[in-house]
């Protein structure tokens, strides 16, 4: 089955961002494919670069980056829901004038049409938080 994640929630107000995170790593494992990640709304800060847990915790935005690595998934931070919230690629920073990007390589910026093609393209959308 093909798969898109909609995640709604920052990674560590509540628990929606890591049920997604679990849920995506559960159905890869299981042999079904993720087309896309979409992170919106308070989901983007789950691809700041800048966010640093404490050590005894267990650092989900390092966890959502290796599983994109690991398994080459599309993942895209609303780019109207990042640049509201401070998360910004190279590009924007420039753009806006800003002193530095933070978006975590492993995402793209982008728009809900990204959402929509990942809703066409896939079997079904779980969507996390809201």
């Amino acid at each position: 089955m093909k798969l898109t994640v909609l995640v709604h929630s920052a990674p560590y107000s509540s628990q929606a961002a890591y049920s997604a995170y679990r849920f995506s790593a559960s159905a890869l494992a299981a042999g079904h494919e993720i087309y896309r990640l979409f992170f919106y709304y308070d989901g983007v800060h789950n691809s700041s670069l800048l966010s640093t847990q404490a050590q005894d915790e267990f650092d989900l935005i390092a966890a959502w980056r290796t599983l994109i690595e690991s398994h080459q998934i599309d993942a895209i931070s609303c780019v109207s829901s990042a640049l509201k919230r401070g998360i910004l690629d190279a590009q924007e920073a420039a753009r806006y004038e800003k002193p530095a990007s933070n978006l975590a390589e492993q995402f793209t910026l982008s728009g809900l049409g990204q959402l929509v093609d990942a809703s066409i393209e896939s079997d079904r959308v779980v969507s996390f938080g809201g």
